[in-house]
Order: structure tokens, then C-alpha cells, then sequence
């Protein structure tokens, strides 16, 4: 066998079948004996066909809860070998993945800061990184790191502005990253444009998108021309904060194999037991977001009756209301709305009972934050004046709870702090 290491720099597309230490693979390698039928979102949610094999035919997939796989020789080596290059429960889940975000190949890594520094790792010293300038805080700090230590230059532009995006494409530019829709301010990004224009001036840059908003039931940003898609799956996909993971899905096997040799080499793979928990939440993926979305319409449509300024893609009122209905299939279930004052947002948020002061979103218990405060604190106060970052945002993220208590306790402080 030959144990011949993968350089990130090769352009070999040969992808070995193997999972093991000595020897580089994708993770989503299982064969089917044919070809698995294509059911609707919600079905594809709930089945799993990794075709991984298992001799007792588990109703519920096992934990294979073991950091080494016994060999049968020195020479032959089998599937697994060591869990930090591949483990059968991470095949499991990335077999699926893949499935649902329409990836050639799909990754689960210990978090997604940990999947944004794999993809990020992609990117060398001298060369540029175009991103939004209404980003997640965490992906803000990572990008100002590698700015300063790494010697790669970021710029920030309006991706809801194509045009925009596209001129500040240049020779130097590996990777265009997006949000859609972005955190907090809810802009939404023309994907299919995008992509179309940056392969069109530079056809080696990687328009990479941050699909944890909408998660791949609602969007599949493969579909619509990005390269690279990573979700937070502390989210959406698992759907109750209960675990920590992120997840990279590649549209082709050569990025898939650069992908893989960076977790293998860093260790940074989802350990057995949060890939099984990742697993199940995934299976209710499709009643949870329809229910919160449900909810969330509602809501949104209550705080722009009473003359709040909400962002939402729900919205008609929504700037790029258009663009999320061709890209998307639902508006997802995060929304934010000014109050025009730093004091009574701080009122309206520390006087709910139901809402749960907490940064992050897409879990089954409704959250509330003001992001200027919490998860973007980070930036600098001056920047997100820049930006345009609304000082007394709050960012609502809606749970499964029934949207009549819900309403009447966002009611009950809104009267609190005499907005209403």
C-alpha cells in the first residue's frame, strides 16, 4: 500500500479508500449497492444511507466510541486505523451530510470556528480575502489574526452588492466569503451572481458561503455556484445546544482531499459521541425550522405593525426579499428590529421571561441578545459604526415554544420599557 502522504499543494485528484493515519482520504467514500433513492427535504433529513457497514443492522447508529481500530497485519491495513483520520460514526454523519447539502464530500469538525479555520487555512501569506462587512464577530476575529500574523489582506465590502464584491476581486484573491443571510443585520447575498463573477475575473478564487442561518434544509449554496459551504452545527443542525460542531461540504474531490488532509493533520475531526448527537438532531431538522419559521413570520410581522424597523427575509418590506426567495426555500427563523435607544432595547431584553438572554441561535428554546453587547462585541465600537451596526439591534432567534406565549411575552417588555 503506498503510504505516500497528501501535499495540500498536489493537484492529484486520486482519492484512496481508505480512513486511515497513513494515508489520506474524504471522509464520504461509502458504496451503495444502488444507486439510493431522492426523496423530499424532510424524508432526506430523518434517512440515513451511509452505507457504512454494520454486521446487527442498528436501528439507531452506533457510537464506535474507540480511538484505535485493531489491524489484521502489519501490511494490510483495514478502513480505520486511529479516530483522529477517520472513525465510523464521523462516516455516518458526513456520508449524510453530503447528501443533504449536495457535496461531493462533507467534513464534521470540532466546532464551526474550527471549520472556518480549516477553510481559512486554504489561503497562503500575500494573497487576499474578500469578505462581508456585516459578519459573525467570531469570523471577524479570525480574519483580523490572520491579517495581522499571517500576512493575508481582508476586505470588506456590501455583498449585497454584487458588483461591489466582484470589483474587489483581484489576481491575489483565493477566497470570497459570504453570509447569507448575515448576523445580525439579515442582508442577504446574491449567491448565484456572485459566483458567477468571481470565477469569471479569477476562476482559482473560492467563493466560500457561511450557510448556518438557513442550514441545508432551507439553502444549498453548492446548488447556486459557491465551492466551499460550513455551517456552525452547533445550530440549526443539531438544534438543542448540546454539543459543539461545524461542518465544510466541497463541491469537488481535489478540495475535498485539501480539506481532509488539514483536519487529519490538525486533529480537529467531531469526536464519536457529539458526530451521534449531531446525527439525531439532524433527524428533526425539518419539523423544527418549519415550526420556528412558522413562528417567527408571525413575530415579525407583529414588531413591524407596531413601527419597529425589522430585518427579516420574510418581509416583503425586505430589500432582497427577491434574491432570498429565488436562493432560498424558507426564510428561516432569526430576525432583529431596532428601538432607536441603547437603554430600552437593554430593558426590553433583560425584562422577557421566556426569551433566554443568550448569544448563538437555532435552538429549540427561543433566544434573545443585542449583538452589539454579546456575540460582535469583539469589533471594535468604531468599526461596527462603520459598518453600520445598529448599537441598539436586538437579534431574536425563535424556538419551538408555542408563538402565542411567545408574543405575549415579548408584549409584556416591550410595554416594560415603553415602546409600545
Amino acid at each position: 500500500m503506498d503510504k505516500q502522504e497528501y501535499s495540500p499543494d498536489s493537484s492529484s485528484s486520486s482519492k484512496p479508500p481508505k480512513r486511515t493515519e497513513s494515508i489520506s482520504s474524504t471522509a464520504s467514500t461509502a458504496i451503495f449497492d444502488k444507486p439510493p433513492k431522492v426523496y423530499r427535504p424532510a424524508t432526506e433529513c430523518v434517512h440515513i444511507q451511509s452505507g457504512v457497514k454494520d454486521n446487527y443492522n442498528a436501528s439507531s447508529i452506533p457510537i464506535y466510541q474507540s480511538a484505535t481500530f485493531k489491524q489484521s497485519s502489519v501490511s494490510e491495513m483495514g478502513e480505520y486505523d486511529y479516530s483522529r483520520s477517520g472513525n465510523p460514526t464521523r462516516t455516518h454523519l458526513e456520508t449524510h451530510l453530503a447528501k443533504l447539502m449536495n457535496a461531493k464530500s462533507a467534513f464534521a469538525i470540532s466546532s464551526g470556528m474550527g471549520a472556518m479555520d480549516v477553510i481559512t487555512r486554504l489561503v497562503k501569506s500575500g494573497e487576499h480575502i474578500v469578505a462581508g462587512d456585516d459578519i459573525y464577530g467570531g469570523t471577524n476575529r479570525l480574519l483580523s489574526f490572520l491579517e495581522k500574523h499571517n500576512n493575508i489582506s481582508v476586505s470588506h465590502v456590501d455583498t449585497t452588492n454584487p458588483d461591489r464584491v466582484i470589483a474587489s476581486v483581484t489576481p491575489k484573491t483565493t477566497m470570497v466569503l459570504l453570509e447569507t443571510p448575515t448576523n445580525p443585520l439579515i442582508k442577504i447575498a446574491d449567491i448565484e451572481a456572485i459566483s458567477a463573477g468571481v470565477h469569471a475575473v479569477n476562476p482559482s478564487a473560492l467563493v466560500v458561503v457561511d450557510n448556518t442561518m438557513m442550514s441545508p434544509y432551507l439553502q444549498k449554496p453548492l446548488n447556486h455556484g459557491a465551492d466551499i459551504v460550513y455551517h456552525s452545527g452547533t445550530k440549526y443542525l443539531s438544534g438543542h445546544h448540546d454539543l459543539m460542531a461545524g461542518v465544510i461540504g466541497v463541491k469537488n474531490e481535489l478540495l475535498g482531499e485539501k480539506i481532509y488532509f488539514i483536519i487529519n493533520a490538525t486533529g480537529c475531526g467531531l469526536a464519536p459521541f457529539d458526530c451521534f448527537l449531531l446525527l439525531r438532531g439532524i433527524k428533526t431538522l425539518s419539523v423544527r425550522i418549519e415550526r420556528q419559521q412558522q413562528s417567527a413570520m408571525k413575530i415579525a410581522e407583529y414588531l413591524e405593525a407596531h413601527g419597529f424597523k425589522v430585518r427579516y427575509p420574510g418581509l416583503r418590506s425586505h430589500p432582497q426579499y427577491d434574491i432570498h426567495a429565488r436562493l432560498a426555500t424558507g426564510p428561516g427563523a432569526v430576525l432583529s428590529f431596532e428601538t432607536g435607544s441603547i437603554e430600552k432595547s437593554e430593558k426590553v431584553v433583560e425584562s422577557t421571561r421566556l426569551w433566554s438572554i443568550s448569544v448563538s441561535f437555532g435552538c429549540v428554546n427561543s433566544l434573545i441578545s443585542m449583538p452589539c453587547q454579546m456575540s460582535h462585541a469583539s469589533i471594535p465600537a468604531h468599526i461596527r459604526q462603520e459598518r453600520e451596526l445598529p448599537e441598539d439591534l436586538i437579534r431574536l432567534c425563535i424556538g419551538i415554544e408555542d408563538v402565542d406565549d411567545l408574543l405575549e411575552d415579548l408584549e409584556a417588555a416591550l410595554i416594560a420599557a415603553a415602546l409600545i
